[in-house]
């Protein structure tokens, strides 16, 4: 065979692959799983804050009916944009409690992948994204919360994950959530950020540099990298590189039964937003933990305004009663397209689609962390249904 027929069979070999991923996709049996998706966050139809979670039930082929596949920009519950800065609200506040009991039979899961809702800045052009402002809608609602309560009685699958009960949601609301699941939310948020300095970072919340100057003299001495946290009556702590931190990046460790149960790797860093909660370990149980690189200045630091240098990141019950998990981040944003949900096998080439080198990048996450989770989540709930 010669050199340059060589060369087109391999070529053809490596044309062939994509092709026979997406048949293999194709012939894969459909699954029925009613999911309610809850997301009051959608700037676009790209839908961004529920698109791991709709990319994952297309992957394995869960459908809403017996037919039809999940729909990325239709199928959730919360705020849905239209065209020139028109919108439509059909979260669950519009259901009344027969309609509520009637979903809870209907769906075989519920999963609130963002409440913190859409504000003015956002949504109305000319306006400094970096800026709090008035909200068009958010929060989690009475009628989520009852929901809740109905998914939970009928030991149904519940996931919610980072800011269903922070702000805007009402504090009473907050209560029953945490009474209903035996946890608490302290209160405090953080994000990492790659760059601190705010000459040079355009990204940075302008609330979160003015309430920091509000109580430290006016002044905003950062350059670096490092983590930032909020609480709930504005006061901000910021750790950064090399002062506080000998690593910046957060990163979130495995306990061995998430690395031997759902394939989680038993360490991986995240760089988004994340909130501080305390679980109660009767009921549930830690799957796995953020854990900040502090040094001593910085477990002074955190000392002092009680926060934690290891705090939950994913917390579970899982038993007959109900199954219920918490993210303790915005574990469903990640940037990811829904093309590649439709090859199967698509995750042995996962190391095309992030570069780990960015300290910011999140694919990684959503490949290691979040897809083996989540998929083998549903698994299991596929067998518990039958």
């Amino acid at each position: 065979m010669s050199k340059r027929r060589k060369i087109l069979t391999l070529l053809a070999v490596i044309a062939a692959i994509p092709l026979l991923m997406w048949l293999l996709w194709l012939c894969t049996p459909k699954t029925k799983m009613v999911a309610a998706i809850i997301d009051k966050t959608v700037l676009t139809t790209r839908g961004q804050e529920h698109i791991s979670l709709t990319w994952i039930l297309n992957h394995q082929k869960f459908t809403k009916t017996s037919t039809k596949s999940y729909q990325i920009a239709k199928d959730y519950f919360g705020f849905f944009p239209l065209d020139k800065e028109n919108f439509r609200l059909k979260g669950l506040e519009r259901f009344n409690p027969d309609q509520l009991k009637q979903l809870s039979e209907d769906a075989d899961m519920v999963y609130f992948t963002d409440t913190y809702g859409i504000y003015n800045n956002e949504w109305y052009s000319q306006k400094n994204n970096t800026e709090r402002s008035g909200m068009i809608y958010g929060g989690m609602s009475s009628q989520d919360i009852e929901l809740l309560r109905l998914m939970k009685a009928k030991g149904k699958l519940i996931i919610t994950e980072f800011n269903s009960i922070g702000s805007p949601t009402h504090l009473d609301t907050r209560l029953r959530f945490e009474k209903l699941f035996a946890m608490r939310w302290t209160g405090w948020t953080g994000r990492f950020f790659d760059n601190l300095d705010s000459t040079k970072n355009k990204e940075l919340p302008r609330w979160l540099i003015r309430n920091y100057k509000r109580d430290n003299n006016n002044q905003w001495p950062f350059t670096k990298a490092g983590v930032a946290f909020v609480n709930d009556k504005d006061q901000v702590v910021i750790l950064q590189d090399s002062t506080e931190l000998d690593d910046p990046v957060p990163h979130i460790t495995s306990s061995p039964y998430g690395q031997q149960n759902f394939g989680l790797p038993s360490k991986i860093k995240y760089a988004f937003w994340f909130d501080v909660i305390q679980p109660d370990l009767k009921t549930n149980t830690q799957v796995a933990s953020f854990t900040l690189d502090v040094n001593a200045k910085g477990r002074e630091l955190l000392a002092a305004h009680q926060l934690p240098r290891v705090f939950p990141a994913v917390i579970m019950h899982k038993h007959e009663d109900y199954r219920f998990y918490y993210f303790s981040g915005d574990f469903c944003d990640n940037p990811i397209t829904m093309g590649t949900s439709y090859f199967k096998g698509i995750s042995l080439f996962k190391w095309m689609f992030y570069n780990t080198s960015d300290p910011m990048e999140r694919a990684s996450f959503f490949w290691n962390f979040y897809r083996p989770m989540v998929s083998q989540i549903l698994k299991e709930e596929k067998k518990f249904k039958k």
